[in-house]
């Protein structure tokens, strides 16, 4: 097992990530703690997608020298998947955020807990 470990350490790393940042978003009340985990988990799946995507000897998918055999590039999917996806997490992010100051502008608390109880008071 150390052996399998020591070799896909990157894997590892992501998987590790990917802990923090779940337990990070569930275990916060703080909204700007649950963003900052949900980008931590989004690091992760694109660390795994990356490594995932590498193939070590071979090079990036341009035909270079003549040289036209796919088995000497790696595959470009991986990588336009984490480039779409950064894309993507950037968005979400900014709206996030964007809910967040109106949240805080409503309630002026970022606490989950205290703006739960202040919706239920509004709605009795």
């Amino acid at each position: 097992m150390g052996t399998n470990l020591a070799a896909n350490y990157v894997e590892v790393i992501a998987v590790i990530l990917f802990g923090i940042g779940f337990t990070d978003l569930f275990l916060h009340k703080n909204l700007i703690m649950k963003i900052i985990g949900l980008n931590i988990m989004d690091t992760a799946v694109y660390l795994f997608l990356a490594a995932k995507g590498y193939i070590a000897g071979h090079k990036a998918p341009i035909i270079v020298d003549g040289v036209q055999s796919t088995s000497a590039y790696i595959n470009p999917v991986p990588g336009g998947l984490v480039l779409t996806g950064i894309v993507v997490s950037v968005s979400v992010t900014a709206l996030m955020l964007a809910l967040t100051i109106r949240l805080y502008q409503q309630y002026h608390t970022l606490n989950l807990d205290i703006i739960a109880m202040k919706v239920k008071e509004k709605e009795e």
